[in-house]
């Protein structure tokens, strides 16, 4: 049950995503360098959403590491706990932006509108670098056994 729900959560949100997406046919999108930039900022999300399951199980193998080392010394717990801590800001990072991203209609000023798509784009690449890292140091972590 405990993996259940944050694969549930994961899912609605990322489905979420799509009904965010601005309404325009198949043929304008390279047209419209709006939909372009929309498009570009979701290949982001979409690269390193799946990579909430990751952070999942690394999370759990370092807390299952902690629990199944009662003689662990302070330093090394107190470092699992700092990589763990790093992993749920990462998840909350996605979760976060994910749930305020919210384009702007195709009717609205085009230039807020690309203002605002230029905005997530950095705040998405920012979340992708803070779960690639947390990953990243998670993984080596384990491996230190």
């Amino acid at each position: 049950m405990k993996i259940l729900l944050p694969v549930l959560v994961m899912t609605l949100l990322l489905t979420s995503c799509e009904k965010n997406k601005p309404a325009t046919s198949e043929t304008d999108t390279s047209d419209n360098p709006n939909q372009v930039l929309y498009d570009q900022v979701m290949d982001v999300h979409d690269e390193v959403m799946p990579k909430m399951d990751e952070i999942m199980k690394l999370k759990r193998e370092l807390q299952e590491q902690i629990a199944n080392t009662p003689d662990m010394v302070v330093e090394r717990k107190q470092q699992l706990e700092k990589i763990i801590s790093n992993l749920d800001s990462a998840s909350n990072a996605m979760m976060d932006w994910m749930h305020r991203f919210n384009p702007l209609p195709d009717t609205v000023d085009q230039e807020k509108a690309r203002a605002y798509l230029e905005g997530e784009m950095e705040r998405v690449k920012n979340v992708k670098n803070l779960m690639l890292e947390s990953i990243e140091k998670a993984k080596q972590e384990a491996n230190n056994e």
